[in-house]
């Protein structure tokens, strides 16, 4: 069985991940910053030093490297490339500052963009972080630096992962990218792209 790293899971488990991660082929090891979630391993994102060296072949992100300071990424970045295996990849989503400033560009920035399970998500709840559990003390949900497809790969790249597939979601103000350590075939990419990527 393979393992993938669960990065700032939260309460989520491994059916809310991707619909690849979701099978018996993967074991899923939950990382977070807050010992309440129950995660198997508490941790930041720039500080996995717990998990070893190689030790899993896949890492998934979601929604968390925009809660890092931009000097941070690369940390973040480069503990995600420590712990995988030479044939592991990464999968991370994030919000799509592109898209969302389109909506700040037509004056809409406190308006409901969409409404999520947790309420009306806004372009200031995507800029900034989520208001209502900010406001309750939850500061874990500010948000400190943002990308667009274009950054995101670049970031990628220059933490060394060799392949990056990626898609951005308008329509949800999303951002996906796979980053494999090793160079892959642009098949091969895709096929894994198209298994952990939702919608494809």
């Amino acid at each position: 069985m393979k393992s993938f790293l669960h990065v700032g899971c939260g309460p989520k488990r491994k059916n809310q991940t991707t619909k690849a991660f979701n099978t018996d082929v993967w074991s899923e090891i939950r990382l977070d910053i807050d010992s309440s979630v129950s995660p198997d391993v508490v941790g930041t994102m720039t500080d996995i030093s717990a998990v070893p060296t190689g030790s899993v072949q896949a890492v998934f992100s979601s929604h968390n490297i925009e809660h890092l300071y931009p000097h941070e990424v690369p940390l973040a970045l480069a503990e995600f490339y420590r712990v995988l295996s030479d044939d592991g990849f990464v999968v991370i989503t994030c919000p799509d500052l592109k898209s969302v400033c389109t909506l700040v560009v037509e004056d809409k920035l406190v308006e409901p963009a969409y409404v999520s399970p947790a309420g009306p998500i806004t372009p200031i709840d995507i800029l900034y972080g989520h208001r209502p559990p900010m406001a309750r003390g939850n500061l874990y949900m500010a948000h400190r630096c943002g990308f667009t497809e274009k950054v995101l790969i670049a970031t990628l790249q220059a933490a060394g992962f060799n392949t990056v597939a990626s898609v951005a979601r308008p329509a949800h103000f999303d951002l996906w990218a796979l980053a494999s350590k090793s160079a892959l075939d642009e098949t091969v990419l895709k096929q894994l792209a198209i298994s952990h990527f939702p919608g494809l």
